[in-house]
């Protein structure tokens, strides 16, 4: 329960630096752009840490998987090397995200 509670909150937390970053008024004005910074910085960190733990999980349960039945081990790398794709994706999607953040903002020229 408690995994749940701190997870929640950092999403909340994310959302609204985000929400700052994209709600900053047309004005130069250093605070937002250090608002834009941090929300994409944050985005694209928090985005790869997650892939990251997804993705060494993922190699755990195949490991273990492989270690058990060695004679599946074809298949297994298989699907492991599909939700690698897919875990990935994820990550390119921060990114992608966190360069929208940086580069369609007013204050960078």
């Amino acid at each position: 329960m408690r995994k749940y509670l701190l997870i929640a909150l950092n999403v909340i937390a994310l959302l609204g630096i985000s929400s700052m970053a994209f709600a900053a008024g047309a004005t130069l004005d250093a605070a937002a752009l250090g608002t834009t910074c941090l929300g994409a910085a944050l985005g694209i960190g928090f985005g790869a840490c997650g892939c990251g733990v997804g993705m060494g999980l993922g190699l755990k349960g195949a490991m273990e998987g492989i270690a058990r039945n060695p004679e599946v081990s074809g298949k297994i790398t298989g699907t492991m090397i599909l939700a690698y794709a897919f875990i990935e994706s994820l990550a390119i999607y921060a990114l992608v995200i966190s360069f929208i953040l940086l580069y369609a903002n007013p204050y960078v020229a």
